[in-house]
């Protein structure tokens, strides 16, 4: 059975249990890197939010023998027992006036995201791709983000290079750059209780332990490789590590640093890069498979 077949029995089997107080529906989600993803959203009558619950596992847990109807009644449990009350009102994101200050860029690569490119403002940022977003807060909702797209922009009468300029200032402000050691980024989730962000783990066993390896990312480990372009950054960064320095694209939400010494070679890195990225970080966060170089004296991060 095709996971589109088994997503919509799963959604007959989950309305008919739900009733009529819901409307649920099946959506194909496209992610990061052109992934393609199953949904199933569960929307309230009479409300506006609704949690999509991805298929993917739950098709896997099917073809191993769990019933469709199981697995219904799994993700009716999860809307009830994880309600989304009230509505969100958008009409403030009409306003530029009132949504710039939380305007924000991240990091993609271009390669496998050119129909997500088609349809929204980016910049090109070496072999990479900026792209914009609002960093939502709600009391009621926390936070979240909205992928800001090209009729946003053309409503709000702006341009890819104001909304840069924006986000040059709001990034750093709201999502706080963090460097350090791999132990230190991981106790420093332990500590305040966050999952694991990225994939950086997967290049320690890859690096010699004579080396010293730093991770950059952001205060909350999501998308956090875009901290490169934070300004003065890279410059603290060579000077805490004596001079210049490789990057290694670990994901989307954090770089590997090192030292430029001579003791690992350009291509061995790059071989390690593109072998990682293949084997240990999912496909919807890969970041690329290039390596790049920040140099100190000339305060410039080139493609290697």
């Amino acid at each position: 059975m095709e996971i589109k077949i088994f997503a919509e029995k799963v959604r007959a089997a989950a309305a008919q249990e739900l009733g009529t107080g819901y409307e649920v529906m099946v959506q194909e989600v496209r992610k990061n890197n052109g992934v393609l993803k199953t949904g199933l959203v569960v929307l309230a009558k009479g409300g506006n939010m609704a949690p999509t619950i991805y298929l993917e596992g739950f098709y896997e847990a099917y073809k191993n023998g769990t019933p469709v109807e199981r697995i219904a009644g799994i993700i009716v449990r999860i809307c009830r027992e994880n309600p989304v009350k009230g509505n969100i009102d958008l009409e403030f994101f009409r306003d530029f006036g009132r949504v710039q200050d939380r305007i924000c860029y991240r990091l993609v690569r271009k390669r496998g995201n050119e129909i997500l490119l088609e349809g929204v403002p980016h910049l090109e940022y070496l072999d990479l791709a900026i792209c914009f977003f609002y960093a939502y807060y709600s009391d009621e909702l926390g936070e979240g983000s909205i992928l800001i797209h090209n009729s946003h922009m053309e409503m709000w009468h702006t341009c890819p290079e104001k909304l840069f300029l924006l986000a040059q200032v709001n990034t750093p402000v709201l999502f706080p750059w963090k460097y350090g050691t791999l132990w230190e980024i991981l106790m420093e989730n332990i500590r305040t209780g966050q999952e694991e962000g990225g994939s950086g783990t997967a290049l320690q066993p890859a690096v010699p332990d004579d080396i010293p390896m730093r991770v950059l990312t952001n205060s909350r480990k999501s998308y956090g490789a875009a901290a490169v372009m934070y300004p003065g950054v890279l410059e603290e960064v060579a000077e805490r590590m004596g001079g210049s320095i490789y990057i290694l694209p670990s994901s989307v939400h954090e770089t590997v640093l090192l030292p430029y010494d001579g003791m690992l070679s350009a291509e061995s890195m790059k071989d390690m890069i593109f072998d990682i990225n293949r084997a240990h970080v999912d496909p919807e966060e890969v970041l690329s498979d290039s390596l790049y170089y920040y140099d100190a004296e000339m305060k410039e991060i080139r493609l290697l």
